[in-house]
């Protein structure tokens, strides 16, 4: 049994030396699996602090993965909720000033818009759905309750739909209230706090600069994060267009008309053709108002399409960055794994000598190192998963600002800490494996 080998090993390191050969005695045939993961375990077991840290290491990459690729994911999609707030791929048109000299006219000239606008774009614009004149004006309103100053908006009825109004109570206003020019209104749902705090809303007077109007329904609150205009829709009144236009006409001043508006609202037919429609409706305007359709600064357009595609570019590039940063997170968790194998290889060469002495090839060393590896990696692996996957699932339960999104469970997330955690194993264990197998038995001998 050369004795003299086991000098200076303890109890556990000697049994474990016996147990590493003793199934070689009976023949040339590799150590047991089973047998490998006993002395595994045990050898784990005898580092127990060490192993859990270097293991920490991994559960937290892993969990980082998942969790900043998923806030990631759920900062986007929050995004593209609250641009849904303001409208479904539409373009809301200001005038401007012309920038070029057109049809005798000198730059530099005013172009403000009118419902007639509206109407032609309508009529002769065949990319787009659906359009609606926006008069604008903050006038005083006064309930039985409350009195207030707020902005109040005329508008037509498909305004509703494809700005994204909705109704809590009551409805919203249809065709007939645009054609009798109906004193009706819509009540944002700060608007309808502050007015009727509390009380029954539906059907109720409510005073608009002098004018009688009736309550037809609240909106539902909207978790808006942009506004044009006025400002959000949660502060604004809503009427028809028509009645707006009647009671509550712009001021007179230098270049405003009868008709004239705010700005106008339109949907195109499809996202595919937002911009040739766009452009449609810049000719139709330039028409209209003797200038060039060339020139760019005659109208000023916000396109919530070309904003949401911005948006998803921005949150994209910073979910990959999420993502890269929990990635180098996981490999920094790999590297800690090689330096604990390397240590550990350091530490047991005494007991690889006795062992190799007493017949362990160096496959059967390499076995061992690699098992031990996978262990930590495979074992860490499953403890991330279930960590990074439940700490997503809780931040769903949980009441969370408006400010900070539901992380989303990304399956490409999850793919990418697997086969970084499968390169990890790899790696991680077969460096310190192979420097383990290579050693030579005499030397190992003669380490302290």
């Amino acid at each position: 049994m050369l004795p003299h080998q086991f000098q200076g090993m303890g109890t556990d390191q000697k049994h474990l030396a016996y147990e590493a050969v003793r199934p070689r005695r009976l023949g040339t045939k590799l150590m047991p699996i089973r047998e490998i993961l006993k002395q595994t375990l045990s050898a784990l077991w005898e580092t127990k602090l060490r192993s859990f840290l270097t293991m920490f290491g991994i559960v937290w990459g892993i969990t980082s993965v998942i969790l900043l690729v998923g806030l990631g994911i759920g900062f986007n999609l929050d995004q593209k909720e609250h641009l849904k707030t303001i409208g479904t791929d539409i373009a809301i048109i200001f005038g401007g000033k012309t920038g070029m000299q057109a049809g005798g006219y000198a730059a530099g000239r005013d172009i403000r818009l009118t419902v007639d606008d509206a109407i032609a774009i309508q009529r002769r614009a065949s990319l787009v759905k659906t359009v609606s004149p926006e008069l604008r004006r903050s006038v005083s309103e006064v309930s039985q309750w409350n009195a207030a100053s707020r902005p109040i908006r005329g508008v037509w009825p498909e305004y509703q739909r494809f700005r994204s109004l909705t109704v809590e109570q009551g409805r919203l206003m249809n065709e007939r209230d645009e054609a009798d020019g109906a004193r009706v209104v819509l009540l944002g749902a700060e608007a309808n706090r502050q007015l009727f705090p509390g009380k029954s809303v539906i059907g109720q007077p409510l005073m608009v600069n002098g004018y009688e109007y009736t309550v037809i329904g609240v909106l539902a609150k909207k978790k808006q994060n942009g506004s044009y205009g006025s400002g959000p829709d949660n502060t604004q009144l809503f009427t028809t267009y028509s009645a707006m236009a009647r009671d509550f006409p712009p001021p007179e001043r230098p270049g405003i008309t009868k008709g004239y508006v705010n700005n106008i609202v339109l949907e195109p037919v499809s996202p595919d053709l937002h911009e040739k429609a766009l452009d449609q409706v810049k000719r139709i305007i330039a028409e209209r108002h003797h200038y060039s359709a060339n020139d760019k600064e005659a109208l000023w357009v916000w396109d919530t399409l070309e904003g949401s595609k911005f948006t998803e570019r921005i949150f994209g590039v910073m979910t990959l960055f999420f993502g890269a940063v929990a990635l180098l997170t996981l490999a920094l968790g790999g590297i800690g794994v090689m330096n604990i194998m390397l240590v550990a290889v350091t530490e047991r060469t005494r007991e690889i000598g006795v062992r190799k002495a007493l017949g362990a090839t160096a496959t059967d060393i390499k076995r061992q190192f690699l098992v031990e590896s996978a262990i930590i990696t495979i074992v860490s692996g499953i403890g991330g998963l279930l960590s990074g996957v439940g700490v997503c699932l809780l931040m769903r339960l949980i009441p969370l600002p408006d400010f900070v999104p539901h992380p989303v469970i990304s399956p490409v997330a999850v793919f990418a800490s697997l086969a970084t955690l499968t390169a990890i194993t790899l790696f991680a264990g077969t460096y310190p494996a192979m420097r383990a197998a290579n050693l030579s038995p005499i030397e190992c001998l003669r380490s302290e």
